[in-house]
């Protein structure tokens, strides 16, 4: 057992302990305290003294898509959303093979940059499922949601059940930490029976979490609303439109809702176009936000109202979308961009939004987002300059991956 001192200790379910301390035996938090909790407990504990750092659960990044890593500076930034996307599907085209060199490589470096940056979960979003063995076989813990894309499939039901024998196969090696469930694209490429189906195989199977584009752009408000626009344009030229399909005349999120696909185990990734009435909608099902700001800048999606978000009650997480739309796999880096976005949101709730509620989310928090007795100790070290009297608002003004270390029972990692 080894008892690691810090500056800084954050628990995240209470302020921060100055000169506190954390006991970690066996790969697990055993016990942390401060000056006034000296942890008669652990006192034959060898104690490391890590000096000036603050030590923190490993972030949670809540969304990402590490199967398009190898997409990184291949698609260019763009002012409308619809047009990225295009971009992007021109750039998968040319690697249709999930598992062709180049993208396996592009997964093993996303987790090798998520895990440098400080990251300990991921939920990923995977159209092929191919990221599972590599999660499976790293240092990071997972829920991989099957991305599901059909707008006009000939059986809805036989679609959706198609990908739930794939998730029964894939869990079949699943952990405590390792998971797959299901996920729909967004209410513009999903059919409404396709949504029914998916969130009725959610229930019957018993799976943790689901997860959806919602509201993430201007062109999608106005397809759900009017079923025009861009939208319907892309729907039609690739051959998938669905002449059947009745505009809802709505809110994305109210369409989802009408279609029973809103809950609380539901992930609802970006609300960028999002109303106070649809927050308040997600918040009455206790469903979870994630917000993606640095992708939504780069894609055409727009600004998020982050501190609207916060206002509207609903749970927030954090993720950093895709290699193809952020710089880098760097959650710090996206807090740095909501407080920059939401200066009035306190730091310890942004921290709280990257850690805690981005496990919880992921069903994966009995074991990671909090310092706690009985979890896991996948816990950071991030080193802080001298002066520095808010640790908080100091760890959401950007920090680099050079000043993280992994705590390990044989002392800190780089």
């Amino acid at each position: 057992m080894i008892r690691c001192r810090a500056s800084w200790l954050l628990p995240v379910t209470e302020p921060p302990i100055r000169d506190g301390w954390v006991a970690i035996d066996g790969g697990r938090i055993v016990s942390y305290g401060g000056a006034d909790r000296p942890g008669e407990d652990v006192e034959d504990a060898r104690d490391v003294d890590l000096g000036r750092v603050a030590i923190l659960p490993g972030l949670v990044n809540a969304h990402t898509h590490l199967e398009l890593s190898y997409l990184r500076g291949r698609v260019p930034r763009d002012a409308s959303f619809v047009s990225w996307v295009r971009a992007v599907m021109a750039a998968r085209r040319a690697h249709p093979d999930p598992d062709a060199p180049e993208i396996l490589e592009g997964v093993a470096n996303g987790i090798d940059e998520a895990i440098r940056c400080g990251t300990a979960v991921v939920g990923d979003i995977s159209n092929s499922l191919v990221t599972f063995h590599q999660l499976r076989q790293s240092a990071l813990a997972a829920m991989v949601f099957y991305e599901m894309i059909g707008f006009n499939p000939e059986d809805p039901h036989a679609f959706v059940a198609g990908a739930r024998e794939m998730i029964r196969g894939v869990n079949l090696n699943a952990t405590a930490s390792h998971r797959a469930s299901l996920a729909a694209h967004a209410p513009y490429s999903v059919a409404p029976a396709v949504l029914r189906a998916i969130a009725e195989g959610i229930d019957q199977d018993g799976l943790p979490r689901c997860s959806v584009h919602l509201s993430e752009s201007v062109e999608e408000v106005e397809f759900i609303r009017t079923g025009e626009g861009p939208w319907r344009r892309l729907l039609e030229d690739f051959g998938v439109w669905n002449s059947s399909w009745v505009v809802p005349g709505c809110s994305p999120v109210q369409y989802l809702d009408d279609q029973g696909f809103l809950g609380r185990r539901l992930i609802a990734v970006h609300g960028v176009q999002m109303t106070r009435a649809d927050l308040a909608r997600l918040a009455a099902h206790q469903a979870t936000l994630v917000t993606c700001p640095r992708s939504n800048a780069f894609t055409g999606a727009g600004t998020p109202p982050i501190e609207q978000f916060y206002r509207s009650g609903v749970a927030v997480a954090v993720g950093t979308d895709s290699l193809a739309s952020t710089p880098d796999l760097n959650l710090f880096s996206e807090l740095a961009a909501m407080r920059a976005l939401a200066p009035a949101v306190p730091a310890a709730m942004l921290i709280e939004s990257a850690t805690k509620a981005g496990a919880s989310a992921l069903g994966l928090d009995v074991d990671y987002g909090t310092i706690a007795a009985g979890k896991r100790s996948r816990l950071i070290a991030v080193a802080v300059p001298p002066g520095v009297v808010d640790v908080e608002e100091y760890l959401v003004s950007g920090i680099d991956p050079g000043q993280i270390r992994w705590i390990e029972e044989n002392g800190p990692k780089t």
